[in-house]
């Protein structure tokens, strides 16, 4: 497909070869472990081209998983991607894709839990060592970086705290004092088009597609696309530890691109929205989300980002008690309280300052205030204001 194309038409028609449709709309579903040679000859052609969308064994793809590959190496103009059963395996499995024992990390300390609990459990277990950076550090990172520091690993913006690094700077910094420094980041948020990581020489842009790709919250699938520099290695790596997802929930996810472009938008409009009326709200301290001049990077974020998705933290004036907190969040008519997010449904949670600093202690801004996180769903604006409102209203 013509790269002249905008996004929007991208969207629709990505992943849509005749080979993965064979006359239809959508890509075909073939769900196969083994897949059948009828020749030497074509055993050995598949057994050659293995890696470049040959049908060769079911854990090296069907053509259901050869359509969403090829979509997300359109949208992000990536080499290759690789497909994982979540966005943790994404990210957990690009990391060891590029270190071994003895190797240093450089990790955002504003980083998405889990990934942190990899970091301290798992590599540090490997003999891999982690340091934490402040997201708005900038170019003060060259005073972390080791002669063995193998990763540098960015988040934008970064998780519950929502601070949006300047990435450009970060990037330059670390590539002057090492050109091979593998440079990745978790680009959920963004759905991986607000932010394109590989066009601001990030090497590998990693997705929970569980979130905006599917849009539905009811798949778990997680991608990473990379650049030409590091696709070998990233896919041999993944593909040794056994990575790899059924062809239905590849299936699913490339049906979700579909309304990718029209959903990020509703998110973007409606999250901004209910972000300003907070800011107007005697009961908010502060409104943390990107579009906004009260989220910390806002200035990057208008110049690097394409536009804003539905997810979003705000800080309250006071710490809610226990029993505000359960009054607060038990008693919601739109908004649900569930992990994740992304999906067409509003989601709401908690935490507290305390509990923020616990998994921020490389961070020196600190909350005082619970902090709620939100995503807006495709619901109402003024419906979802509604049950906000109500909200504070309990806590009064």
């Amino acid at each position: 497909m013509a790269h002249t194309h905008k996004l929007a038409t991208k969207f629709v028609h990505v992943g849509r070869k005749q080979r993965y449709t064979q006359g239809s709309v959508n890509s075909v579903i073939q769900r196969a472990s083994s897949l059948i040679f009828n020749s030497v000859a074509e055993k050995k052609e598949a057994t050659r081209h293995r890696y470049k969308g040959a049908l060769f064994y079911g854990r090296r793809g069907t053509l259901t998983h050869f359509a969403l590959q090829d979509a997300m190496c359109e949208l992000e103009g990536g080499a290759g991607c690789y497909l994982y059963p979540c966005g943790a395996a994404a990210v957990s499995n690009s990391i060891l894709a590029f270190v071994q024992q003895g190797d240093h990390i450089l990790m955002t300390g504003a980083a998405y839990e889990p990934t942190q609990d990899f970091c301290n459990i798992i590599l540090k277990k490997m003999g891999i060592a982690t340091t934490y950076y402040d997201p708005l550090i900038g170019e003060k990172i060259a005073a972390l970086i080791q002669p063995n520091t193998k990763v540098l690993f960015l988040e934008s913006p970064s998780s519950l705290t929502m601070e949006v690094p300047d990435i450009p700077t970060l990037v330059k910094t670390a590539r002057a004092i090492n050109p091979e420094i593998v440079i990745m980041i978790d680009n959920t948020w963004s759905a991986g088009v607000l932010f394109p990581a590989l066009e601001h020489d990030i090497d590998i842009s990693i997705q929970a597609g569980t979130k905006y790709l599917v849009g539905h919250s009811d798949v778990m699938i997680g991608t990473a696309v990379a650049n030409a520099r590091c696709w070998d290695q990233l896919r041999e790596n993944s593909y040794l530890m056994g990575q790899m997802v059924d062809a239905d929930s590849a299936y699913t996810t490339a049906r979700g691109l579909r309304t990718l472009g029209i959903r990020l938008k509703q998110h973007q409009e409606s999250s901004i929205a209910i972000a300003n009326w907070l800011a107007q709200r005697p009961e908010v301290k502060a409104v943390y989300h990107p579009a906004l001049p009260s989220c910390p990077g806002h200035q990057f974020f208008q110049r690097d980002f394409a536009g804003a998705s539905g997810l979003f933290s705000f800080e309250l004036c006071k710490k809610l008690s226990d029993e505000e907190l359960a009054q607060f969040l038990n008693h919601f008519e739109l908004f649900t309280m569930a992990y994740s997010w992304g999906g067409f449904e509003s989601l709401i949670l908690a935490n507290q300052p305390q509990e923020i600093a616990k998994i921020r202690p490389a961070i020196e801004r600190k909350l005082t205030g619970t902090l709620i996180r939100v995503h807006i769903g495709l619901e109402d604006v003024q419906d979802l204001i509604a049950d906000l409102e109500k909200g504070f209203e309990r806590i009064k």
